[in-house]
């Protein structure tokens, strides 16, 4: 992002909280950059993953809270966060895959990492890119950030046989973010999770045998992310679309419980 008072790019710039501009570390104080906002206000600050405290994210937590002026815009931090994100999820969960003894066959390691990446980590990274954009929509500041040790405890539980997929999160900041408002951006992770899982199934309806397998296993991974994200317990999607539209949020967290329970009871 760039400040609006000089232009100086920033990778975590700050968000005034009062106009909402967004300005570099020189030109953040309200009287540096001449600023012409309602005192009165008061920003509210929206997790969509994992509640933590500061130290929850690399390099600290973000200190400035506003509306952005553009949607779809990455910091240097935040690519190098997904990016990392991304691999060592894949990377958990190829783990597993080798712990269960589980890998698609004619793939080799190299292969099967591929898989992950497409199928997993996608699912995990387009899930949260979908909470940023939907955000930024309504104009609120929002940027992916890794959780370290959430990326170390996924390895750990790796080795295991199981995995616990919590690499980082959405941070999102506005102000008096409404229940609609808070609704739709979490909802739009889920959303993209059984979208994904549509496009695996379309995949695992090729006669190709690996195709088949990449297919299934894509498609089972994002209905479970999107089930297990709309159980209505904070700090999950599903505990804040909950409280925006109780009916279409149990017209979508049954029909995929019941179809993911099938699934892993092995009548689907």
């Amino acid at each position: 992002m760039y400040c609006e008072f000089c232009g100086k790019e920033e990778s975590l710039p700050f968000v005034c909280n009062y106009c909402g501009g967004v300005y570099c570390g020189e030109h953040r104080l309200p009287e540096a950059h001449l600023c012409k906002g309602d005192l009165r206000r008061k920003p509210v600050i929206v997790n969509t993953g994992p509640s933590r405290g500061p130290s929850w994210w690399a390099g600290g937590a973000p200190t400035y809270a506003g509306p952005t002026r553009r949607t779809g815009v990455f910091s240097r931090l935040e690519i190098r966060d997904i990016i990392i994100a991304w691999a060592a999820l894949s990377a958990a969960f190829l783990l597993v895959l080798i712990r269960q003894g589980s890998l698609l066959s004619g793939l080799g390691i190299i292969g099967n990492f591929g898989v992950a990446l497409v199928s997993v980590g996608s699912g995990f990274v387009l899930h949260e890119l979908m909470h940023k954009f939907t955000a930024q929509r309504y104009g609120y500041w929002a940027e992916f950030r890794m959780w370290p040790f959430g990326i170390v405890f996924a390895l750990v539980t790796a080795f295991i046989g199981f995995l616990f997929a919590a690499p980082g999160a959405t941070y999102i900041m506005g102000y008096d973010v409404p229940d609609r408002e808070n609704g739709i951006i979490s909802l739009a992770g889920p959303a993209t999770n059984i979208g994904i899982a549509l496009c695996f199934l379309a995949v695992a309806l090729t006669p190709n045998t690996t195709l088949e397998q990449i297919g299934a296993l894509g498609m089972e991974v994002n209905l479970f992310l999107a089930t297990f994200n709309l159980i209505p317990v904070m700090p999950l999607d599903g505990a804040k679309v909950w409280r925006w539209n109780k009916a279409l949020w149990a017209g979508l967290f049954v029909p995929l419980a019941v179809v993911v329970a099938l699934i892993f009871l092995g009548y689907i």
